[in-house]
């Protein structure tokens, strides 16, 4: 996110995107948001499509050419508005809908969405938000790449209450735990390998300034189930880039190889990659309307 955040304009069109079914929005998500808008002098359009439609209502409110986006939603739904609307469409605010909110967070703080929905009228300023783009996937928060990344997956089964599924894939990330390490390479350095490589950007990277053009790659190669647990102490307590298993670098270009599909985490969302894929930084992704940042709470430690 970029410094010198300018002031909103006088916003005349609001298109609102809620899914009542997300894990932090009630059914009554219509009337509070018309309440809040009309509150503040201005009038929105409202739409609670069912989850399936979410994309598609996203992209007809994008042609309707309004002043803001806002979504209420989950994490995959906030990304997938924040690239359908990028650097020349209307300004977003991707408010926190879902279970765990990591691009609402790193915008809003611990802000309700109600909060941030008054607060975002009231006091909102523009931010151009960087990110980055994996496989050709873009980011705003972060992205996991390996086996690390299937617990993300066995945490969606969970969230859909597929709780077969879930057993699963747990015990698959665990039988694939220190069994594949992935391959990568910062700025075209020689090959290296490592458990997992988790990349951040200036939003949430606490080693990275805000307007500082680059992101965060963090190599984790715990040695086996004892050094994976002792940097999971570590991460709880904020001292995780201090640990010998995981070496950070700056960089603007990466690349990253596997033997087979790599699994991935991508602003919290699972998914699947090619066996290779190119990681790039993205200087200007798109317009954030939110209030004045807040305070940092602590230092964030590897995605899962």
């Amino acid at each position: 996110m970029k410094e010198g955040d300018q002031p909103a304009p006088r916003l005349r069109r609001i298109e609102v995107v809620a899914n009542p079914l997300s894990g932090g929005v009630t059914a009554d998500v219509r009337e509070k948001v018309e309440a809040i808008v009309a509150e503040a002098g201005v009038h929105a359009r409202v739409e609670t499509p069912e989850c399936a439609e979410l994309n598609n209502c996203i992209r007809a409110a994008l042609d309707r050419d309004p002043d803001l986006l806002v979504i209420i939603a989950g994490d995959g739904t906030a990304r997938c508005a924040a690239e359908m609307a990028g650097m020349d469409g209307p300004l977003v605010a991707p408010l926190p809908g879902g279970t765990m909110n990591m691009l609402p967070r790193a915008l809003y703080g611990e802000r309700d969405w109600p909060t941030a929905l008054k607060d975002t009228l009231e006091h909102g300023r523009i931010r151009t938000v960087s990110g980055g783009e994996v496989g050709g996937h873009s980011f705003y928060v972060g992205a996991l790449l390996g086996s690390p990344a299937l617990w993300a997956m066995a945490r969606e089964a969970v969230r859909e209450r597929r709780f077969h599924l879930a057993f699963r894939r747990a015990r698959r990330a665990a039988r694939r735990a220190f069994s594949g390490r992935l391959r990568f390479s910062i700025e075209n350095q020689p090959l290296q390998k490592a458990e997992a490589l988790q990349i951040m950007c200036p939003l949430v990277s606490r080693a990275l300034d805000n307007d500082e053009p680059l992101l965060e790659a963090v190599a984790l190669d715990p040695a086996g189930a004892a050094q994976a647990f002792r940097l999971g102490i570590r991460t709880l307590t904020g001292q995780w880039r201090q640990d010998p298993a995981v070496q950070v670098y700056r960089c603007k270009h990466a690349h990253a190889w596997a033997s087979g599909m790599i699994p991935a985490s991508i602003d919290g969302e699972p998914i699947r990659l090619p066996r290779h894929v190119e990681i790039r930084y993205l200087p200007e992704a798109f317009r954030a309307l939110a209030p004045p940042p807040p305070e940092p709470s602590q230092t964030p430690g590897p995605m899962g």
